[in-house]
């Protein structure tokens, strides 16, 4: 049985680790959006819709990081 400070550590390094990518992507895909609306005002509800989506897939990630965080903690 690990000891509950690595339990600790595993659960901190789950979720850290984890919701790195998802924020790293979030902004990427946000700045993207804005320099594409930028550069084609006119395509402005098609980039918001693919952008919430994109969002939208990037922060499930996260959420399963976190599931898995809280799996850790409490198993």
């Amino acid at each position: 049985m690990p000891s509950d400070a690595a339990k600790q550590l595993a659960t901190a390094l789950a979720i850290g680790l984890g919701a790195i990518g998802p924020g790293i992507g979030i902004g990427i895909i946000g700045g993207k959006a804005v320099e594409a609306l930028g550069r084609n005002p006119e395509a402005e509800a098609s980039i918001r819709t693919t952008m919430i989506l994109a969002i939208a897939f990037a922060e499930a990630v996260a959420i399963y990081a976190l599931v898995i965080a809280l799996i850790l903690k409490f198993v």
